[in-house]
């Protein structure tokens, strides 16, 4: 008898080690939809989002015609407006991606996955499709450190990225599984084992 495909949201700021708590899901064999890179697929040439971003924000957010991501994320994430109109455009054809995404996964008989996302249980809701929700969280100074350090930014920059998204605290009540990533990678990597064996059913204790 077939059955529904369950669908765990992954979440947690920027810095937070959301992404590498992804990868580590995907090592344990269950199928992780990443939405940010899903997000920058539509803004690379070609793109579905990438005339409508153009239209939005002008040519100060490209480089030879092509979208700047750095460009247009300096922007965005010093002016909550423009953020938001940023978020209108892309975050429904991100979903609808996911969507298309998912239901591959599901036909090719996957009994779960995992979708990737900042901006899962916004506004504090937990999203109805969602059967588990995995939130990520750290301590602001270490997020800082690590987007400096590991990504490049200056401070001023990562200390706007931090500001411009819902603290993981807000999510955490919302969480099946919560992980404070504050220690080592193999720490975290611990923990990510733990909760993708309750995933696939061998541990169903949050």
């Amino acid at each position: 008898m077939n059955t529904r495909m369950r669908v765990y949201g992954l979440t947690g700021g920027a810095g937070s080690g959301k992404s590498e708590a992804g990868r580590r899901l995907s090592h344990a064999g269950i199928p992780v939809i990443d939405a940010d890179r899903v997000g920058h697929e539509l803004l690379e040439p070609g793109g579905a989002a990438v005339d409508p971003v153009i239209e939005a924000f002008g040519c100060e957010v490209t480089t030879a015609g092509a979208v700047d991501r750095a460009k247009l994320a300096d922007w965005v994430f010093g002016d909550p407006e423009a953020l938001r109109k940023l978020n209108a455009i892309v975050h429904p054809r991100i979903m609808q991606v996911t969507a298309g995404r998912l239901a591959a996964l599901a036909g090719a008989g996957h009994a779960a996955a995992v979708v990737d996302a900042a901006l899962i249980a916004e506004g504090g809701k937990r999203d109805v499709c969602l059967d588990g929700l995995i939130v990520v969280t750290c301590r602001e100074d270490i997020r800082l450190d690590r987007l400096v350090r590991l990504r490049g930014m200056d401070i001023e920059q990562a200390r706007k990225r931090i500001a411009a998204q819902t603290p993981a605290e807000k999510k955490v009540p919302l969480a099946d599984w919560v992980i404070v990533n504050e220690g080592s990678l193999e720490t975290l990597w611990v923990r990510v084992d733990e909760i993708a064996a309750a995933i696939r059913g061998k541990d169903r204790k949050p």
